[in-house]
């Protein structure tokens, strides 16, 4: 099955309001006296991220259409770049960017790339404006 991917066109996460909990995949055993038991639940668990961007009104207008249209009012999955990730340069353990040797893109930084299956999660995209711009603040749930 083929998934809608994120648009392009919008920008990063903002950082300040980045924040993923995983879900809690435990169950607590009961036990008349000492310290509380835990055994798992189920094997596999989502991740829930809050995260915001901030745009323009193309952006916002964008950002809507695919909230409302593409994913059915945030029901449906969809591929999105892993904001910690997808287009960060890779490093060498002394610190130092790897680089890309020969080629037409010889001496730029080699860069990590990974997708998350997400859908939009408890919290829908809430709008705020500030100045001209518009803060979008939603969850995702990162499928495992």
């Amino acid at each position: 099955m083929s998934y809608p991917a994120w648009p392009s066109a919008l920008p990063r996460p903002e950082r300040n309001t980045w924040s993923a909990v995983p879900q809690d995949a435990r169950q607590k055993r009961r036990s008349e006296a000492g310290p509380p038991g835990y055994r798992r639940r189920f094997s596999s668990a989502s991740t829930s991220v809050s995260l915001s961007i901030v745009v323009d009104r193309n952006g916002n207008a964008i950002f809507e259409n695919f909230f409302r249209q593409t994913v059915s009012q945030g029901a449906g999955l969809f591929w999105m770049p892993d904001p910690t990730t997808d287009g960060w340069p890779l490093y060498a353990s002394d610190g130092r960017p790897l680089l890309i040797s020969g080629g037409p893109n010889d001496g730029k930084p080699i860069l990590l790339s990974r997708q998350w299956l997400v859908t939009f999660g408890d919290q829908l995209p809430n709008e705020t404006i500030i100045g001209v711009e518009f803060r979008r603040s939603f969850t995702v749930e990162v499928m495992p």
